[in-house]
């Protein structure tokens, strides 16, 4: 998580801005009502001390996120609240402090995750039909695929089914949520441990893989994967597509038969 976002949930303005938005984005996607229809009744307003709750509530949870709990000073976090409530304004040094402790908890989160992370994968190598390769990636075969088929090298276009899950079964991602296929190119930015797996599959087969922080997102993944955390993926190969050819440019065009490549067209 960057600096700048950090300290966006720190700021109390902007969560009711993000809600406001929100509801501006509500309303932009809700279908115009027929002529002569009415407005349903508009919402009444927020209870002022519910709402307030609300927003500790949200600010806290972030914060717990980061690993704050045991850093945070309720009572300076308090006073920090009510001065800028009142109109005080955070100076650069402020936001300095800020950011190191939000930087601070995040590695220690890190650290965390990493510890928990090599203590499993050191007792899941020894599970039935787990293989750990040299880099760390551990990998279980449901099924092998198409015994005659071919494996992806290169820049081969790739498409999978897959699932993806924390270390505690919490599901971040899945290609069922998605609208289209997921197909990524072999070569072009994929998990490390993505790319180790599918150059040994083949299409029709579904593996397993456990993949450890440093084959994964490391600790700077999106927001609702922890730094340092092992990934597990349901990864299903659907099928292998050779990359598009380039375009021919003028340029090539103009290379003499038999030219060097990068020679100079006469």
């Amino acid at each position: 998580m960057s600096a700048s976002r950090l300290l966006i949930y720190a700021a109390s303005l902007l969560l009711v801005a993000a809600a406001g938005c929100a509801c501006a984005a509500d309303a932009a996607t809700t279908p115009a009502r027929p002529a002569g229809q009415a407005n349903p009744a508009s919402a009444p307003p927020a209870d002022p001390a519910a709402s307030s709750y609300s927003l500790g509530l949200y600010m806290g949870s972030q914060m717990h996120a980061s690993g704050l709990q045991g850093t945070v000073s309720l009572e300076q976090l308090k006073k920090g609240l009510s001065d800028g409530l009142a109109g005080k304004v955070a100076t650069e040094d402020d936001k300095a402090r800020m950011a190191q402790m939000l930087r601070d908890g995040r590695q220690a989160i890190a650290a965390h995750n990493r510890a928990q992370a090599q203590q499993f994968l050191a007792q899941n190598a020894k599970a039935t039909g787990v293989v750990t390769t040299d880099s760390g990636l551990q990998y279980v075969i449901i099924k092998p695929g198409d015994p005659k088929g071919l494996v992806p090298s290169g820049s081969d276009r790739v498409t999978v089914h897959y699932r993806g899950r924390l270390l505690d079964g919490t599901q971040f991602d899945s290609s069922d949520s998605h609208p289209i296929p997921a197909t990524f190119r072999l070569n072009g930015g994929m998990l490390k441990g993505w790319q180790e797996a599918l150059r040994m599959m083949k299409p029709g087969a579904q593996w397993r893989l456990f993949v450890p922080p440093d084959l994964a997102y490391g600790d700077s993944g999106p927001a609702q994967i922890p730094p340092g955390s092992l990934l597990v993926f349901d990864l299903e190969l659907v099928k292998i597509e050779a990359p598009e050819p380039m375009p021919m440019t003028g340029r090539e065009l103009a290379i003499p038969p038999g030219a060097a490549p990068g020679s100079p067209a006469h």
